[in-house]
């Protein structure tokens, strides 16, 4: 593209801006809003998603071991639990252990164990934190086969929920993220269409005296994509005000909640929605200028 060709786009875009002024504004104003509704779907359903990977990772197996294994015994066991694949963490949880949590868990009805007087009826047993949810079962199915070990068990029906929950949340996230790119993109391309429309006779005259569509298209393309930016600029800063100020409020009352670091994910965010901004901007033109080449 020659340099006075590149002059007179940059020109007839900002010309454009200043003489549609108020449509220029409307359109910013349009984009600014879309991409801050996609841009707060896409926080929720990234920090859902991460939700969703925290509770995977807190699967574990309870590997319980029978009465009549050793301390010496049931060091073995730890060292082939550790050896296996997938195997991410092995905790030791001695019959005491586990008597003393059993008793915090019960708080005030702790009394009720008064009855076994000195006895302690709970197993030695493991803590097996897996790496990956999708290989608690078969794990757990081969830690079972172990000699000395009794049981291993890992809430099969409660994983089984909790991993196809998870799934949905999944789906159900990026369905409706693909739902808003596609609305964002038809409220644009229509709210550009407008500012097209006000300029046919412009478009026919140019067609008449023997420009190329792509010579009259590109202006607008241009156009679209300095509108995308300054909505897609508007909108970053929004998101990343509101997503500061409801981290800080949740962190305020829920210290623990796994809630994606502000950065860099407000950074990756801030070029997401400005490049689709630029994007979609740059497609609402192209697409709403096609009907007024044909004359």
């Amino acid at each position: 593209m020659k340099i006075r060709t590149s002059e007179y786009f940059i020109r007839e875009v900002f010309l454009s801006l200043r003489r549609n002024n108020w449509m220029s504004v409307a359109s910013v104003g349009t984009v600014a809003v879309s991409l801050f509704i996609f841009g707060m779907f896409l926080m929720l359903v990234m920090n859902m998603n991460k939700m969703a990977e925290s509770l995977e990772s807190q699967v574990q197996i309870n590997v319980y071991l029978e009465e009549s294994v050793s301390r010496e015994d049931a060091r073995d066991i730890e060292k082939d639990l550790k050896e296996m694949q997938g195997v991410e963490k092995v905790t030791f949880v001695s019959k005491e252990d586990a008597m003393e949590r059993f008793k915090e868990r019960l708080g005030d009805q702790k009394t009720l164990l008064e009855a076994l007087d000195d006895t302690n009826p709970l197993p030695d047993a493991f803590e097996v934190t897996i790496t990956r949810p999708e290989l608690v079962k078969t794990a757990a199915e081969s830690i079972e086969k172990f000699d000395g070990v009794e049981s291993a068990k890992y809430g099969q029906d409660v994983m089984e929920h909790l991993f196809e929950m998870t799934r949905l949340i999944r789906i159900f996230g990026f369905s409706l993220m693909l739902v808003l790119a596609l609305a964002t993109l038809f409220i644009i391309s229509n709210t550009i269409r407008l500012t097209v429309f006000a300029r046919r006779k412009e478009i026919a005259i140019m067609k008449y005296v023997g420009a190329t569509d792509w010579f009259i298209r590109w202006p607008f393309v241009l156009e679209g994509m300095v509108l995308g930016l300054l909505g897609s600029l508007v909108a970053a800063v929004v998101l990343r005000t509101a997503y500061t100020g409801m981290a800080e409020k949740i962190y305020d009352t829920l210290a623990f909640f796994p809630l994606i670091p502000e950065q860099p994910f407000l950074t990756y965010i801030t070029i997401v929605v400005v490049l689709s901004g630029m994007a979609v901007g740059a497609i609402g033109s192209a697409v709403s200028i096609k009907r007024f080449l044909k004359v």
